[in-house]
């Protein structure tokens, strides 16, 4: 049985994180050279989210799966994504359901331990950077998930925030 009670969190704070974006008066400068705006940040969040519904669902159903982000980094599937949610309320909605999907496919008694131990060969990129490219257990895809990924996004949602001077006496 996999706790998803982090994973659940860390979709909370990062759709909290992207509400006070999208509600800033004031959006903060634009992303440094080859960053992401906030709904780029969203898209490619709600194609990692949906790999990884894809392959839990995957081995759930007994079926051979793979787990690879690369679409998730392509510039054209990002901006498909964000015209096919209608934009930033649309990316929150989408992610918020991704989030539920995946705690009822990956939490409870939708898989057993054995199930969560398969190797899933997996390959993961970040900046054009190899990070892993190995069998990973599907536990941990989704453990990382809710520990790196989603968190690392919060923080990069959050820092978009423009960046207001101290009060002072």
């Amino acid at each position: 049985m996999l706790d998803t009670a982090p994973l659940q969190n860390s979709y909370r704070a990062l759709l909290d994180a992207a509400a006070t974006v999208a509600e800033a008066a004031d959006p903060g400068p634009a992303p440094p050279d080859g960053g992401w705006h906030a709904d780029q940040i969203l898209a490619h969040v709600s194609l990692v989210s949906a790999a990884t519904i894809a392959a839990v669902a995957g081995v759930a159903a007994g079926a051979h799966t793979t787990y690879d982000n690369r679409i998730a980094l392509d510039a054209w599937t990002i901006g498909q994504t964000i015209a096919h949610a209608g934009g930033n309320p649309g990316l929150r909605d989408r992610i918020g359901a991704q989030a539920a999907a995946l705690g009822a496919l990956a939490g409870g008694a939708a898989l057993s331990d054995t199930e969560l131990g398969t190797l899933v060969p997996t390959r993961l990129l970040s900046n054009d950077t190899l990070l892993v490219d190995q069998p990973v257990p599907l536990r941990d895809l989704v453990n990382g998930l809710a520990e790196t990924e989603l968190p690392g996004h919060t923080n990069q949602l959050l820092a978009l925030l423009p960046q207001r001077a101290p009060l002072t006496r």
